[in-house]
C-alpha cells in the first residue's frame, strides 16, 4: 500500500519539525508528496560558498548548483552588494511601455557577449516562459511578413524545454502524457544520442522548409534528457542547413548558458549564431528568477509597425525585467571575467573528467559517463537506483538528484580541486552502497 500524506508527515514529526511544517503546506514540482516526508529532504536554512547548511546545521556540498542555476556559489558578497545597492534606487517597475535603468544596463552588458546580431532581450521570469516567448516571436515573425504558412516546429527527441504547454509541446517524454490533449504537434528528429541526428534532422528541415516557422535545439547538451552531447560540428550542420532553408533556429541556452559547458554560451562554441536565443537559469548567478528571449536584429525589424498595429508582440510578463535581478544580472557577468571562470570550468572539467574515467567508469554498476565543462551526469544500469544513490550522497553531504538512471553532476562554476574529489568520493561510495544492498531501479 502506498504511503498516505498523512503516515508521511507523522513519519516526518519524529525526524524534523520543518520536514512536518512543509509536507503540510507545500506542493513541490517534480515530486510525489504522499512520499515526500520519506525521503528525508533537506530543508535549507542558509548557505556558505558552496555549501548548504540545512536546519539542523548539517552541511551539503552543492554539486545540482540548486538545479542548475548557481554559478559562483552562494551568499557571493558582491552579488549580495549589487542586490541591496539596487534596493536603495527602486524594486521593480513595469516594462510594458516604459523603462528601467537596471535593465538597460544589463541589456547592453548582454549585447556585447549573446552570439547574435544585432541583439534585443525580451524578459520573462524562467526558462519555459523564455522558450514560450521564442515560439511566439518565430510564428509571428513569418505572418509579420506574409508567409503565414510557415507555423510549424521541429524539435528533437530527448528534448526538454520547460513545462509550459508551449515548451511541453517541444519535449518528449518526461511525463508529459497527462498534457497531450493540450499539446501540440511537432516535427520530431533523432536526439543527440543516435548517431547520424543531425543528417536526419536536416533531411527532415529541407523536406518541410516551406511551413517550418522554426528548429529549437538545446546546442551542444541535452540536459534534462540524460545529459546526452553533440559534437559541435553536428550542431553547425544543422544551423547552416536552417539558413540555408530559410527557417528560424531558436538555440534553448537556459541549462547551457553562462559558462556552464566551458563557454559563455554553446552556440558561441559551436561557431553558430541562431535567430532566438533563449537565456535562464544561469543569468543572475541563481540569485532570482529572471530569463530572457533574445532576437536578432532581423527577427526584430518584423515587429517594427503603426503604433498598437497588427505587427506588434502582444506579450509580456508583470515582473519581466524586474530591477532587482537585472542589477545582480548585470553583476553576474562582470563578475564571470574579474574572476576568470571560464579557465576555472575548463581546469576543472579535465580534473573531474579524469576522476570519473578512473573511478566512477568502472564500475559495474556505470554504464556511461558524459560531461561538458561542469555539466555531466553518470548513467547507471537498470539494476540499481540512481535515486536511492542519490539519497546515499546526500547522507555523506553531497546534494544530488537523479534524472532517472542519470546522476547529473553540475557543480558551481567556481569549484575547486578539492570540492570535486570530495563529489566523486562520495558518489564511488553511495554507488557501492546501494550496490551491496541489492537495491534496484
Amino acid at each position: 500500500m502506498e504511503p498516505q500524506p498523512t503516515e508521511a508527515r507523522r513519519y516526518a514529526a519524529g525526524m524534523n519539525d520543518w520536514i512536518e511544517r512543509d509536507a503540510t503546506r507545500v506542493w513541490h514540482g517534480f515530486t510525489q508528496m504522499a512520499t515526500f516526508p520519506l525521503q528525508e529532504p533537506v530543508i535549507v536554512d542558509r548557505a556558505e560558498g558552496r555549501e548548504l547548511i540545512d536546519n539542523e546545521g548539517r552541511r551539503y556540498f552543492d554539486a545540482i548548483s540548486s538545479l542548475w542555476v548557481t554559478t559562483l556559489g552562494h551568499h557571493v558578497p558582491d552579488l549580495d552588494a549589487a542586490l541591496t545597492d539596487q534596493l536603495g534606487k527602486v524594486a521593480h517597475t513595469t516594462l510594458l511601455g516604459n523603462g528601467n535603468r537596471a535593465v538597460i544596463e544589463l541589456c547592453e552588458a548582454l549585447a556585447r557577449v549573446v552570439p547574435l546580431n544585432d541583439p534585443h532581450f525580451l524578459f520573462a521570469s524562467d526558462g519555459a516562459s523564455a522558450v514560450e516567448q521564442a515560439l511566439k516571436c518565430a510564428l509571428q515573425y513569418w505572418r509579420n511578413i506574409g508567409l503565414e504558412e510557415k507555423s510549424g516546429f521541429l524539435a528533437l527527441r530527448d528534448a526538454y524545454h520547460g513545462d509550459t504547454i508551449g515548451a511541453l509541446s517541444l519535449g518528449d517524454g518526461f511525463h508529459s502524457e497527462h498534457f497531450d490533449r493540450l499539446r501540440f504537434p511537432v516535427l520530431r528528429a533523432a536526439g543527440y544520442a543516435t548517431p547520424g541526428w543531425a543528417e536526419q534532422a536536416c533531411s527532415m528541415i529541407a523536406s518541410n522548409a516551406e511551413r517550418l516557422a522554426a528548429v529549437v535545439i538545446e546546442p551542444l547538451v541535452q540536459a534534462a534528457g540524460g545529459m546526452q552531447i553533440a559534437r559541435p560540428d553536428e550542431v553547425r550542420m544543422l544551423a547552416e542547413c536552417c539558413r540555408e532553408n530559410g527557417v528560424l533556429l531558436i538555440c534553448d541556452e537556459v541549462a547551457t548558458g553562462f559558462g556552464r559547458t566551458g563557454s559563455l554560451f554553446a552556440s558561441r562554441r559551436c561557431g553558430i549564431q541562431p535567430d532566438l536565443l533563449v537565456l535562464g537559469k544561469g543569468i543572475t548567478g541563481g540569485y532570482l528568477p529572471m530569463s530572457a528571449t533574445v532576437v536578432s536584429g532581423r527577427v526584430y525589424l518584423a515587429f517594427m509597425g503603426e503604433d498598437l498595429g497588427p505587427r506588434t508582440f502582444y506579450h509580456g510578463h508583470s515582473y519581466g525585467g524586474n530591477a532587482l535581478a537585472a542589477a545582480v544580472a548585470t553583476r553576474h557577468l562582470e563578475l564571470l571575467v574579474e574572476w576568470n571562470v571560464l579557465a576555472n570550468v575548463e581546469a576543472r572539467s579535465k580534473e573531474l573528467a579524469q576522476l570519473l574515467d578512473e573511478r566512477i567508469a568502472p564500475l559495474r554498476a556505470v554504464t556511461g559517463v558524459r560531461l561538458c565543462g561542469l555539466l555531466g551526469g553518470v548513467e547507471l544500469a537498470p539494476w540499481i537506483s540512481a535515486r536511492a544513490v542519490c539519497s546515499e550522497a546526500v547522507r555523506r553531504g553531497v546534494l544530488l538528484r537523479s534524472l532517472g538512471q542519470v546522476v547529473p553532476l553540475v557543480p558551481p562554476l567556481t569549484t575547486t580541486s578539492e570540492e570535486l574529489e570530495r563529489v566523486v568520493s562520495v558518489l564511488e561510495q553511495a554507488i557501492a552502497a546501494v550496490g551491496e544492498n541489492g537495491a534496484d531501479g
